[in-house]
């Protein structure tokens, strides 16, 4: 599934995890919004995530989620797994055209619709048309800078808001 529409970046570095995003919201090739909000914190704020994708898609998604967190006792991997393979069997959900970021203090999940449930190696994951470029630039960042990880994450959405015509330089981030 292609994504254009967002940047979406989760980094897990020194002890902490950020997620952020940009705010742009696209019609085809025309801005709608400026200043979405893509990510959210979930299960008493334990929990963030994050969306590329369509907006409704994605909100039906969080809330989704939140009731397999809420189900499971903000278990992360358990809820993910069960989310990914509703998502992946459930008639209604396999139409989402939308891809799902997830964290907590200790892991980081990307999901989609087609069952994938994918924890990065390295602690980096990112989604959506910039998130190629915010994920190099964060990894850069990470291995020639002492950021933190929530300056990791401003500073590679940043490059990838000047890379990619669908995201934009209004970011938000949340932190671990």
């Amino acid at each position: 599934m292609k994504i254009h529409a967002t940047t979406v970046l989760c980094v897990r570095h020194r002890g902490k995890v950020a997620m952020g995003s940009d705010g742009q919201v696209t019609l085809d090739r025309t801005v709608m919004k400026h200043g979405a909000r893509k990510i959210r914190r979930l299960y008493r704020d334990s929990i963030l995530a994050g969306f590329a994708g369509g907006a409704a898609d994605g909100f039906a998604l969080f809330t989704r989620f939140e009731a397999k967190l809420e189900e499971y006792h903000g278990n992360l991997e358990r809820a993910a797994v069960e989310l990914a393979r509703d998502w992946r069997t459930d008639r209604a959900l396999r139409r989402l055209e939308a891809l799902l970021l997830v964290a907590s203090d200790k892991r980081s999940f990307l999901l989609s619709g087609t069952g994938d449930l994918i924890e990065p190696d390295d602690g980096f994951v990112a989604v959506g048309s910039g998130g190629p470029c915010a994920l190099a630039a964060a990894r850069a960042l990470a291995r020639r800078t002492e950021l933190g990880a929530r300056e990791i994450t401003e500073e590679a959405l940043k490059i990838a808001g000047e890379i990619d015509i669908f995201t934009n330089d209004r970011i938000v981030v949340e932190e671990l």
